[in-house]
């Protein structure tokens, strides 16, 4: 009797379905997407690619990418190790440190940290570093900024990137009997006076552009107080690849 039921009935497969550790390694990486979505400010730009990267290919017993930071054979290559993507990584840690680094002065105003098209930028308020309708940096007041600043742009992850220093004025016209006969001029000292004294603070020479952007370039309206004291600015840019 035994016998005959055991050929009537056919044998169950072990284990899980196939499907299910697709299902399984999908659930996993949309938790780790959003648990890193959590805190954005600590990613890596390479690190989110990569990761992005991961879920192509997601289907019907075919299952994701493996998020690895070495092989990732899919690719073709070693993500991690190309040449732009190490650099590119080398612009996300510097940005890190920055926004650690600078916390005390980002909180008070006198200094701004931001990204765009150029690249990582530190914002120096002019305000806190010159005094009006001067190029002399006001260095007791902001010597320990500078010497930050100067070790951020010496570190390791820096050096082999170029630095670009651009002056901005309001569009208040200078003193014509002044040392300085337009803000042309001056925003072109403000950004001579912050080189010199990063270079003295022991930044590469080499690594720096500098530019005057005069008020040509206004981050807001001008026609206050409040913000031609906005304007009024150095900013200091650790330039991207295609600008440098």
């Amino acid at each position: 009797m035994a016998d005959e039921d055991n050929k009537k009935c056919p044998k169950c497969e072990e284990g899980a379905a196939e499907w299910m550790t697709t299902y399984g390694d999908m659930v996993t990486l949309l938790l780790c997407f959003f648990v890193i979505l959590m805190n954005p400010e600590t990613i890596e730009g390479a690190r989110m690619e990569l990761i992005m990267v991961s879920f192509n290919g997601l289907g019907p017993l075919q299952g994701g990418n493996t998020l690895d930071v070495g092989e990732l054979a899919e690719l073709g290559n070693n993500i991690m190790a190309m040449p732009s993507t190490k650099r590119a990584r080398g612009l996300d840690k510097a940005r890190q440190t920055a926004v650690s680094m600078f916390k005390p002065e980002v909180k008070s105003k006198q200094v701004r940290i931001t990204e765009d098209e150029r690249g990582l930028v530190i914002t120096l308020a002019s305000d806190a570093f010159f005094r009006p309708a001067s190029a002399d940096v006001d260095i007791e007041s902001t010597r320990e900024i500078l010497q930050k600043l100067s070790g951020l742009l010496s570190s390791e992850e820096l050096d082999d990137r170029k630095f670009r220093i651009e002056g901005h004025t309001d569009a208040s016209p200078t003193d014509p009997d002044g040392p300085w006969p337009s803000n042309w001029e001056l925003s072109s000292a403000r950004s001579a006076s912050v080189l010199h004294y990063l270079v003295d603070l022991g930044v590469d020479e080499a690594q720096f552009q500098i530019a005057g952007m005069s008020d040509t370039v206004p981050l807001v309206p001008d026609d206050t107080p409040e913000g031609r004291a906005y304007n009024r600015r150095v900013d200091v840019i650790v330039l991207a690849e295609a600008h440098e």
